[in-house]
């Protein structure tokens, strides 16, 4: 049917209800909350631009989905994947002789603020289907595949379009769409485990976290490692080099993280418990430092992603520097 309607007539109260899973999808698709970010506002912008010709044969949240994946594709037709890390190389079991040199020419994977990619970070089967699909190892994997495999994964597996749906989005057919998907699946399965799906608890997280952060802000190394599962993993991009296994991250600590003071602030991301970790000035002050996201399976941490990017706090809430105590 055709309309009359003007660009501006109630398109942005009729948008909104769907601008965070927008955020989510489009962060799916390139791994940068600030990239994603940019492409919601280019997707609303050009809806805005054409909702007079919205003919409502769809509803608008597949139309919005269609402009946003197209968006997404676009600009991955010029920009590199992102990586984490663990996906350039094996682990190291020792700390004391690491290369700790950053590198930042490489497109690292970036965290994502929880309370942007949903409506209620408060509830726990919010948190569930966040965590399912945001899953930082997850993200980094949907990275390593070709655009267009990747989109068509994320519109059938993850948003949930039926495989014909996700045709007409992408504008391909059925047939390509299914061929897309095949060879997904197949590339995801060897090279990115599907771990327990275990139903987190926010008690569980609060509790781990308070012990986390007291651990960290005290530099008791005893309490970080009664903390840590025995195969656990840590992370600091842009650093090259990961630690797997607690006596190596242990190590770590001991050797550099716990040599000056820290101050952090509790915050989430990806659906996962984190922190916003300082370190203290020569003025007594205290600068951003990293996000740390923490995740644990059976009540221990087995994985801690550090982000050594200051640019990712305003994201998430957080001033550059805090004052003096």
């Amino acid at each position: 049917m055709s309309t009359d309607r003007t660009p501006a007539d109630g398109f942005a109260g009729l948008a909104d209800p769907y601008r965070d899973e927008l955020l989510a999808h489009c962060y799916r698709m390139v791994g940068s909350i600030h990239d994603a970010e940019d492409l919601v506002q280019e997707t609303l912008l050009r809806a805005w631009r054409g909702y007079h010709h919205f003919d409502g044969r769809s509803s608008l949240r597949t139309w919005l989905y269609r402009i946003a994946t197209n968006t997404c594709l676009t600009a991955l037709g010029s920009t590199h994947r992102r990586v984490l890390p663990s996906g350039l190389g094996t682990g190291a079991a020792d700390s004391e002789s690491a290369d700790l040199r950053r590198l930042d020419d490489i497109a690292w994977l970036e965290p994502a603020p929880t309370a942007q990619l949903t409506r209620h970070p408060a509830d726990p089967a919010s948190i569930v289907a966040l965590r399912d699909t945001t899953r930082l190892a997850l993200v980094a994997a949907f990275q390593r595949l070709p655009a267009r495999q990747r989109a068509a994964l994320l519109l059938v597996d993850v948003v949930e379009y039926t495989p014909a749906e996700a045709a007409e989005l992408l504008d391909v057919t059925v047939t390509t769409v299914r061929s897309l998907l095949q060879r997904a699946r197949l590339t995801l399965a060897a090279d990115q485990p599907v771990p327990d799906r275990v139903v987190p608890t926010p008690e569980l997280d609060a509790g781990l976290l308070a012990r986390y952060l007291q651990a960290f802000e005290t530099a008791d190394t005893a309490a970080l490692a009664r903390l840590l599962a025995e195969d656990v993993r840590f992370e600091m991009p842009p650093i090259k080099t990961w630690f797997t296994g607690r006596e190596a991250v242990i190590d770590h600590h001991r050797r550099r993280v716990f040599t000056g003071r820290r101050r952090a602030l509790v915050t989430s991301a990806n659906g996962y418990p984190a922190l916003a970790t300082y370190t203290r000035t020569a003025e007594a002050t205290y600068a951003a430092h990293g996000i740390q996201v923490v995740e644990a399976h059976g009540g221990l941490i087995n994985q801690i992603t550090v982000f050594l990017d200051r640019q990712l706090f305003p994201a998430f809430g957080f001033e550059l520097s805090l004052p003096a105590e």
